[in-house]
């Protein structure tokens, strides 16, 4: 079972001397979420080949996956609201809200989201939201055969992940160009990360939508509402230019050109019968 904070905030730490590039925190996310084949995962497993000449050789597994950031650039992205932050930090997506524009996609630098061909929806890691709800852990690490990926509140203390991330220096994958807070850390050997950072950094490009995405946001969406607000407002004046003239409502008046005497004779006051 999970320990928690009154508020947690929930992150990971990638033990790159553990792993072993086996690829069973995949096929375990897979078969938990039912991702369809031949579609990009929600997570991934990438080995980079040896680099440098002997015996300075170093060789390392990129592990990767939604990195739920304190700053994610796919919320801004998202023109219906579905991709929001949760109270624990973690991204997700409403699928109740998802058009599937996939302006969301495009706005990830670390290319973790994909659209689901089956849902007809964008997909993604959540770090097993509703498994964590339940106090159970994600099924990638569950499954890790080499203890490799530690899953926990980054705000407890007594966690793992606590004391990885804050006190013994794991890494997030950011540069100069792209520091959004990433919560996925890496620990290990430099070499090794240095690796990753060098062949799979975040994508300097790929922090807002398309550019028709962002025409929309920029342009046409302010536009529209402009518009669709000078509607209601001209609705309002209208309606509450009538209230103001509603004592004559239901009344009859004569044309101007017309004599009082047109008026129809009044009809006389009923009186009771007499007895």
């Amino acid at each position: 079972m999970l320990g928690r904070t009154a508020m947690p905030r929930y992150g990971m730490v990638i033990d790159l001397d553990r792993c072993v590039g086996c690829g069973a925190c995949v096929l375990a996310c897979e078969t938990e979420w039912q991702t369809p084949p031949d579609t990009r995962r929600r997570d991934w497993v990438t080995e980079i080949p040896a680099q440098g000449t002997f015996p300075n050789v170093e060789r390392a597994v990129y592990v990767g996956l939604c990195n739920h950031c304190d700053r994610p650039s796919c919320l801004s992205a998202c023109p219906t609201g579905a991709t929001y932050q949760d109270d624990a930090g973690r991204v997700l997506v409403d699928e109740a809200l998802c058009i599937g524009c996939g302006y969301c996609v495009h706005a990830c630098p670390y290319h973790a989201r994909f659209f689901n061909p089956v849902k007809q929806k964008v997909d993604k890691c959540t770090f097993c939201a509703p498994l964590v709800d339940r106090g159970i852990a994600p099924a990638c690490t569950r499954t890790c055969i080499a203890d490799a990926r530690i899953f926990g509140d980054l705000e407890d203390p007594a966690s793992d992940v606590h004391r990885l991330a804050y006190l013994e220096g794991a890494a997030r994958l950011e540069t100069p160009q792209v520091a959004i807070g990433p919560n996925v850390y890496y620990r290990g050997s430099p070499a090794k990360f240095d690796l990753i950072l060098r062949h799979h950094p975040p994508d300097p490009e790929r922090t807002g939508p398309p550019p028709a995405g962002s025409i929309w946001q920029r342009v046409l969406r302010p536009a529209m509402f402009a518009v669709l607000g000078l509607t209601f407002l001209g609705q309002a004046v209208a309606f509450f230019s009538q209230l103001v003239q509603g004592e004559k409502f239901g009344r009859f008046e004569p044309p101007p050109d017309e004599p009082d005497d047109a008026l129809p004779e009044p009809l006389p006051a009923s009186r009771p019968e007499e007895q």
